[in-house]
Formats: structure tokens, C-alpha cells, sequence
């Protein structure tokens, strides 16, 4: 029950109205264990927004039901017009009980004093706005209204009716007279989760959850409080998070509270993810091997990279894929003992939280060589690479002297099948060909020895036969053949008679030739091949009559 809050009653009116104030109360005043900040003229500047029910309900300023049943008393409060039904009325209306929640006065300059547990000065959507008795444009029988929006912390706006008064929605700001003297939050609104939050990302050491806010209404700004196994992550309030080691094996949910200016926070919880797992170490580039695989020689290792960086690292040297014992170092040197075996090398990696890292080598080296053959005494080569002859290397020295010689003739550096001797004699099939002989000296666990050979092109003699020598009037005419084992000779044959010359050149192994100009009688013909890189020269003669 109050007087109207704006404006302030005279004094004779005030006097008049307190006898029927006083029956009003319906239980004795308590005296309250706690009092507020007493006689304080609080300041604030009011703006009105509305007034009436009929009048607000137009300006879209409603009385939330109120006009329809202020004839109904709330909280045993006088009905009608009356700060207290109002306010009531929407308490009730909030889900409230239809019983008051205190004993005592009902008068609206009790309300916050019964209620001095749940008052402060902090305003918010759905708190009672509470004016003490003697408080500017409050009157000694106080006041209350609902509190419909929070502007700012010095900026409301209040929805009220009033005792010998009307119905009104106002602005109060807090820079004048009749700012409240507290709130009363009975059941303020707050913000509500319409969409649960989420948690997305893998659940694992070193990689990043995100969480989602969720949707609210009111929409406000978001804060994050990551939990594992439902307990706080200190320091995680961002709207990511990455696990680390402590966290491995534990469920990671976040509370989301929601903030509004003038609303109760709201909060959530997310669906927690299923346990941490531990991290990966990612591997940059595998480790590599430098050096020679012989016995005296040392191999050292280009490590790996390693994302995150590793607290320990390790190397192993495998041989034949088991472990050396005692060689974990970035270099190894290679002894007798590991003649004939393959080297690898496995290097691991080591952090809290993460599963090991283990990575090979993708090279290996050896098998590994106690040494390498050398020529002790240089090999000779005898013989002439010609259709007809023989070729021949003698066999010199090799450390050590129990290597094993083989010999593979090419033809033009392709092996001659079945010339696998010291000894060959060319054939005419290598005529016009190049010759190689390859010798290699092989030992077990050593580094073979190769030397070859090049006799260059391989010739073959030649042989001249006239077809046809005809003497014809003051000259002579000859068809000739050159022939030569393996190939068909080709090249320029010339025919002479004294100072008389004819040149012609071999198609298919033949030339026709004529020479005129000579005298009669018996004269001596020369016919001479010029040869090629491949067919030797040769000459031959023949006597023919001139007419």
C-alpha cells in the first residue's frame, strides 16, 4: 500500500489519509535485522512514458494483465489502484507464491527491509524497485514498481500504479530526485538458454576445442570457463582451449554464462566430450643418413624435426634391423663386427602428454664393406681388333690376390653372349663395331673393382674381283666387286692406266668403270678399293688389249 509518486501530496492530505495507511497493515510491523542505507534523499530525474491502462496499452506500454484484474487483492494487498496489488500482482504473475513471503507490514516502505536479504542497489529487469518512506516523491508510506528494462546502472524503466493514482510506465534516471533506494529481486529475469552450447574439435593434447555460446534471450556477451572432469581450468576462459598433459584421460565440458545488462546471469553446460587423449608429435622430415658403408668410416645422422618440440630425444642404430647396443649418438663408426650387416637408424621422440614418436630412416647403408679391391699390377691388353685375329687381356694383380676376375666382351657396350674368356676373336658380326672388354674383380663384403676397356671399331679385310674387263675401241670398261667378311663394303674404287684415271663409288658392293683415251695394244689395268673405317684397303691388276 502507497501514496502516488508523482507528484508528492500535500501535508493535510497526507494527514488525512494515514489513519486509513495505518488499518491497512495487516500483521505488525517487524523490526527488520537489517536496514539499508536510512534517510538518504536519493536523486534521480523521472520522465513519464505513459499514463493510464488505456492510455499505456496504446503507447505499447502494457499493465501485463494488471487493468483486467486489479480488483483481485495480491499478498493481502488493498486492490484497485495500489503500488503494492501492482507489484505483487507481477511477482505472482513471475511464478511467486500467492502467500507473501514475509510476516509483517505490508506498506511499500517495508518491502525491502522484510526483504533486506535479497535488496541491493543493483537494478535488473523483474526486481522490485523499492522507495523508502521520506525519500523524494516516496512519501512515509514509501513506494514500488516492476522494473521493465535496465538502460544502464543509472538508467531504469519502471511500470507502477499508485494508491489514489494511476497506472504509468516511466524513465528514471539517476542525475536529480526519486532515484529507489534498492531493489528487490524476488525473481529477476535472466537470461535463458534457447540452444544448448557445444564443444567441437578432437578431445586430445595439443589440439584446439572451440566452444560455441549457444543461443539466448535475451542475446548479451558470453563468458567461457572450460572444465575438466567438471572441475576449472584455471585460467581457461576463452571460447578455445587445448588440453595439455594434466588433462589426458579427463571428460572437458565449459560452463557458458550469459551476461545482459539489468538481467540475472544465465548459464549452461555443455555435453562433455569423451576422455583426452594423448597428443601426437607431429614429424617434420624423417631422419637421414650421411656416409660410406665401410668398415673405418662414419655414419652420421640429419636428425628429424619434431612439432611440438620434444622434451627428449633418442637414436637408435639398427643392424640387419637390430639394435646396437651402446650406440645412441648422432654418429657411428663402423667396425669389422658390422661387416656384411645393413645399417638403419630409428630416431624417437618424447613428450608429456603425447604419444611417443618413433621414425626410420627411409635410406639405409650396406650392406657394410670390410674394404675395397684394388689393382695391385696393371692389366694389359694384347692384340689387334681386326676380323681374323685374336684379343686377349693379361690378368694383373689384385689386393687382396684372392679377389675373382670375370670378363664380359661388349659390341657397341652390350654384353657378347657366351664371350666370357680372356681370350676373344672377333666375329664377323662385330665388323664395323665398337669392342669393349669389362673386367671386374669381386670379393665378398668388398667393394668390387670394374675396369674397361674400348679396341675401338672393328675392321676386316677386303678383296677386289672383276666381274668384267672389256676392251673397247681406244679403251676399257670393267664391272668390279669388292667384297669383305660381315659387311657390304662401300667407298670409292679407282681404275688406272698410266696417267689415265676413273673413279667411281660401290652400290651394293659394285662400280662400273670406263676409261678412253688409251692407245692400242696390251695395257696394265689397276684397280684399287680405298677402303673405310671398318673394310681395309686393297688393290689388284689385270691386262687388257686396246683396239
Amino acid at each position: 500500500m502507497c501514496l502516488t509518486v508523482f507528484p508528492v501530496p500535500g501535508l493535510n492530505r497526507f494527514r488525512r489519509l494515514l489513519p486509513v495507511l495505518l488499518i491497512a497493515a495487516l500483521v505488525p510491523l517487524a523490526v527488520p535485522s537489517f536496514v539499508p542505507d536510512s534517510a538518504p534523499s536519493a536523486q534521480a530525474s523521472s520522465t513519464y512514458l505513459c499514463t493510464g491502462y488505456e492510455g499505456c496499452a496504446k503507447a505499447g506500454y502494457p499493465s501485463s494483465g494488471y487493468a483486467a484484474r486489479s480488483g483481485q487483492m495480491y499478498w493481502r494487498m488493498y486492490s484497485g489502484h495500489n503500488c503494492t496489488n501492482y507489484a505483487a500482482y507481477r511477482m505472482i504473475q513471475a511464478g511467486m507464491s500467492a502467500e507473501r513471503p514475509w510476516s509483517g507490514s505490508g506498506m511499500a516502505y517495508n518491502w525491502g527491509y522484510a526483504m533486506s536479504r535479497i535488496t541491493d542497489k543493483v537494478p535488473a529487469v523483474g526486481a522490485i524497485a523499492w522507495w523508502d518512506r521520506g525519500v523524494s516523491g516516496a512519501g512515509s508510506s514509501g513506494h514500488v514498481a516492476y522494473v521493465e528494462r535496465v538502460v544502464s546502472p543509472t538508467e531504469i524503466v519502471i511500470s507502477e500504479d499508485s494508491w489514489s493514482g494511476d497506472f504509468h510506465w516511466r524513465t528514471i534516471v539517476n542525475d536529480g530526485r526519486g532515484w529507489p533506494t534498492g531493489f528487490i529481486h524476488f525473481v529477476d529475469q535472466a537470461v535463458t538458454n534457447t540452444s544448448p552450447p557445444a564443444v567441437s574439435g578432437t578431445p586430445q593434447v595439443g589440439s584446439t576445442l572451440t566452444a560455441t555460446s549457444g543461443a539466448w534471450k535475451p542475446s548479451g556477451a558470453y563468458a567461457y570457463s572450460w572444465l575438466a572432469d567438471g572441475v576449472a581450468v584455471p585460467g581457461a576462459t576463452a571460447a578455445t582451449f587445448t588440453p595439455g598433459p594434466s588433462h589426458v584421460g579427463k571428460a572437458i565440458s565449459v560452463r557458458v554464462t550469459a551476461r545482459k545488462t539489468g538481467y540475472a546471469n544465465g548459464t549452461a553446460l555443455t555435453a562433455s566430450t569423451v576422455a583426452v587423449a594423448p597428443g601426437l608429435i607431429d614429424v617434420g622430415g624423417a631422419p637421414t643418413l650421411e656416409g660410406e658403408g665401410m668398415v673405418g668410416q662414419v655414419l652420421r645422422v640429419d636428425p628429424a624435426s619434431f612439432s611440438p618440440q620434444p622434451t627428449t630425444t633418442g637414436i637408435r642404430w639398427l643392424a640387419d634391423g637390430r639394435v646396437i647396443q651402446g650406440a645412441n649418438g648422432a654418429s657411428l663408426e663402423l667396425t669389422p663386427a658390422l661387416v656384411g650387416r645393413t645399417i638403419r637408424v630409428t630416431q624417437v621422440a618424447r613428450r608429456n602428454g603425447y604419444e611417443r614418436a618413433t621414425v626410420d630412416s627411409p635410406m639405409s647403408v650396406g650392406p657394410v664393406l670390410a674394404g675395397v679391391i684394388e689393382v695391385a699390377t696393371p692389366i694389359a691388353i694384347e692384340g689387334r681388333n681386326r676380323f681374323g685375329s685374336t684379343l686377349s687381356a693379361v690378368r694383373g694383380a689384385f689386393a687382396p690376390a684372392d679377389a675373382q676376375a670375370t670378363f664380359e666382351w661388349l659390341r657397341d657396350g652390350v654384353v657378347i653372349e657366351g664371350a666370357g674368356a680372356a681370350r676373344y676373336q672377333p666375329t664377323p658380326a662385330d665388323v664395323g663395331h665398337r669392342l669393349g672388354l669389362r673386367i671386374t674383380a669381386t670379393k665378398q663384403h668388398y667393394r668390387s673393382l670394374e675396369r674397361t676397356f674400348d679396341f675401338g671399331r672393328t675392321t676386316t679385310g677386303s678383296l677386289i674381283r672383276i666381274a668384267k674387263l672389256t676392251p673397247i675401241r681406244g679403251g676399257v670398261k670393267a664391272v668390279v666387286r669388292v667384297v669383305a667378311a660381315g659387311v657390304q663394303p662401300k667407298g670409292l674404287v679407282v681404275m688406272t692406266v698410266g696417267k689415265h684415271v676413273v673413279r667411281g663409288r660401290l652400290e651394293n658392293g659394285l662400280v662400273r668403270l670406263r676409261l678412253d683415251g688409251l692407245s692400242t695394244g696390251q695395257r696394265r689395268v689397276q684397280f684399287e678399293y680405298r677402303g673405310t673405317d671398318a673394310v681395309e684397303a686393297s688393290r689388284t691388276a689385270k691386262v687388257a688389249t686396246v683396239k
